[in-house]
């Protein structure tokens, strides 16, 4: 039996719901965090309220550049998946999702690599965008020798996505670094940090995001910046040439700020000569796809 996108509609809606009306009980943050809330917030996955659990499938690793990743490796492995976590660039970690990761590793058949970028307002722009491109380099060249297969997947969920699309081009127009990865997966990323009309008409509704916490958010990872420097390509991908990408896999909520990220992304990837995949969801915040932003 095949569900679909119109079966789970009355539950995602009673979720939202729930969701909404939860949050409209704590209180809102305004501005930038202060040192002490920002590493609880790192700590407990943003919105929760304990550390996530951490496997013992999982190793910890240093590589090129100094960068650490966490690697997860089923007994069969059929392919590489290098993931980046999301967290609005400022949460978020390599061992935050430690069960959702070994799932996909044992489930895919693949070995999964997280890595730990650089988080702002520490470390903003380009910092995180650099470790993620650094360990893209090492994994092409290692992932024979470390894991018997050169069969390499991209991708990640918010700011993640993004980090995946900016990664995928700095290989391209940097390294001349085309087809090592075979596809990407993007799930409910930022691709303009100036600003869709989505993101900007959301409003103050308070689900994962809303137009004012995504200002905010852009604001900690390119301090400084206006809208019409964060248009630039290197920070916004929507806005970059997209010859030369793998396959990509676009998912995101009808409900989500983000929506017309996706959809405008979704289009020039295709239009570039990439084949997507743009399954359909029902309305509602991203509640099964990872940690939130």
């Amino acid at each position: 039996m095949t569900i679909t996108d119109q079966d789970c509609l009355a539950e995602t809606l009673a979720f939202n719901k729930q969701f909404e009306a939860g949050a409209a009980n704590r209180p809102a943050r305004e501005g930038a965090p202060d040192t002490a809330l920002l590493a609880t917030l790192r700590r407990n996955r943003l919105g929760g309220d304990t550390p996530p659990a951490r496997l013992p499938h999982g190793q910890d690793r240093v590589v090129e550049g100094g960068v650490r990743v966490r690697v997860f490796v089923p007994d069969h492995v059929d392919g590489v998946y290098l993931h980046f976590h999301g967290g609005g660039w400022a949460f978020g970690s390599a061992d935050g999702q430690d069960e959702r990761l070994w799932l996909l590793a044992e489930r895919a058949r693949l070995a999964v690599v997280s890595v730990d970028y650089r988080l702002a307002p520490e470390h903003p722009f380009p910092a995180g965008p650099d470790d993620c491109e650094a360990a893209a380099r090492w994994l092409v060249k290692h992932a024979a020798a470390d894991f018997g297969t050169e069969r390499l997947l991209i991708g990640g969920e918010s700011a993640g996505a993004h980090l995946s699309v900016v990664t995928l081009l700095r290989l391209r127009d940097r390294h001349h670094i085309t087809g090592a990865f075979r596809a990407a997966h993007l799930l409910f990323g930022p691709y303009d940090l100036s600003m869709t009309p989505s993101q900007r008409a959301f409003g103050s509704r308070r689900l994962l995001s809303n137009t004012d916490s995504l200002r905010r958010t852009y604001e900690l990872f390119t301090p400084g910046m206006g809208a019409e420097q964060r248009r630039d390509p290197e920070v916004s991908p929507l806005y970059a040439d997209l010859a030369g990408m793998p396959s990509a896999r676009i998912v995101v909520g009808t409900e989500d700020p983000l929506r017309d990220d996706s959809l405008f992304l979704a289009g020039r990837w295709q239009a570039a000569g990439a084949p997507v995949r743009r399954p359909g969801l029902p309305a509602g915040p991203r509640h099964s796809s990872g940690p939130h932003r």
